[in-house]
């Protein structure tokens, strides 16, 4: 009876109502920061930024993806879907990778980089191209691994 007036399972309200008291009380704790008002700025910015901008290619990429793996209709939907999945988990791997490094990979901030650590941003790029096209090589032997296990399982 409370799932239809409230529209959802009961225990949804308290949780909501406990995240709403955190967030509460990290904004009371931040109001007296010097810096809040380009703290709410830099949120604000990357909220936007997700929702006009990474998401809608996220979510294009994702569907170019999928009708590219169904496109000659050869393979049977669980190794569309299992192709499909191996080739979104090291690609959110990579993207997550890019966004959290950037600046480093695209060197930006070098003169501050450099004065705080003594280092150069250079092996940046490098390095992220090196662990993604690991991620893909290794999600691709998975791949591999699997549909040949698949194989010999149904002879």
């Amino acid at each position: 009876m409370t799932r239809i007036r409230y529209g959802a399972p009961i225990w949804q309200l308290p949780l909501l109502v406990a995240c709403f008291t955190v967030t509460g009380w990290i904004v009371a704790r931040l109001s007296g920061e010097a810096t809040a008002v380009r703290m709410l700025t830099w949120f604000l910015a990357a909220v936007v930024a997700h929702d006009l901008v990474l998401y809608p290619l996220a979510a294009t990429a994702d569907r170019v993806l999928v009708t590219a793996a169904g496109i000659g209709g050869r393979l049977r939907p669980a190794v569309r879907r299992a192709v499909v999945n191996h080739v979104r988990v090291p690609a959110l791997g990579a993207a997550l990778l890019f966004l959290v490094y950037l600046p480093g990979i695209l060197r930006l901030g070098g003169g501050a980089f450099t004065a705080a650590t003594g280092l150069t941003q250079e092996p940046y790029l490098s390095r992220w191209l090196l662990v993604s096209s690991t991620m893909f090589a290794v999600s691709g032997l998975l791949l591999a691994a699997r549909l040949t296990l698949r194989r010999t399982r149904r002879r």
